[in-house]
């Protein structure tokens, strides 16, 4: 497991007092109104920062740190990831982990058969979609649904799955098509065109299991 998980990556400085404009990775981009500090990763060494204030601008947070007074200050964390400590993040809720934790996990059937490895969990707006990569590198597309998603044992490493009829004849339709429409990985330059992808996978996101309906 990942022991700090990524909630934004500071973009640029905002106004002359030290201020900087953050692209957050948490589902929950309010949550930083009651975050006291968090960790940035300057690229040598993991500072602990302290947050002054915080407000909103668009689809990015603004955020006041302790000892960085001036535009120049903030000028040098430009495109650096910013992390919280596993104590310090969201509450989970029943049916939900990190994507963090699902990412790698060993995929297998309830009929014994193993499909993949999980790389991506995608956030459809109804329910999440597991990505898997499969030995000859093809991708299964599973919809997390509770016909479907059976366990999900973060400590052993595998989630368990039942496939739907039909459902590898439609993933294979779909294999055909990719060469041509390739999606954005969540995370990817699609995702945050402002900031750094760097520790995506780490970013404080939520996925679900059972069919359960995405994060807000």
């Amino acid at each position: 497991m990942e022991d700090l998980l990524q909630v934004g990556v500071i973009t640029t400085p905002h106004g002359i007092q030290g201020e900087v404009k953050v692209f957050p990775t948490t589902d929950d981009p309010a949550r930083y109104t009651k975050l006291k500090h968090v960790i940035l990763d300057t690229g040598t060494e993991k500072k602990k920062l302290e947050i002054a204030s915080v407000k909103f601008f668009k689809q990015f947070v603004i955020v006041k740190f302790q000892g960085i007074d001036h535009r120049e200050d903030a000028e040098k964390y430009m495109k650096k990831n910013i992390y919280v400590t596993r104590e310090d993040a969201v509450e989970l809720k029943e049916g939900e982990y990190f994507i963090a934790d699902l990412i790698g996990l060993t995929v297998r059937t309830d009929e014994g058969e193993t499909l993949g490895v999980l790389t991506d969990v995608i956030k459809t707006g109804a329910n999440d979609v597991y990505a898997v990569r499969r030995e000859n590198g093809e991708e299964i597309l599973i919809p997390v649904i509770r016909q479907c998603i059976r366990q999900v044992d973060i400590e052993g490493g595998t989630i368990l799955v039942h496939l739907l009829s039909g459902l590898l004849e439609l993933n294979q339709k779909k294999e055909r098509t990719a060469a041509r429409k390739k999606r954005p990985r969540r995370g990817g330059k699609g995702a945050e065109p402002q900031g750094s992808a760097g520790g995506a996978e780490a970013a404080e996101q939520r996925g679900y299991a059972g069919g359960m309906k995405g994060a807000e």
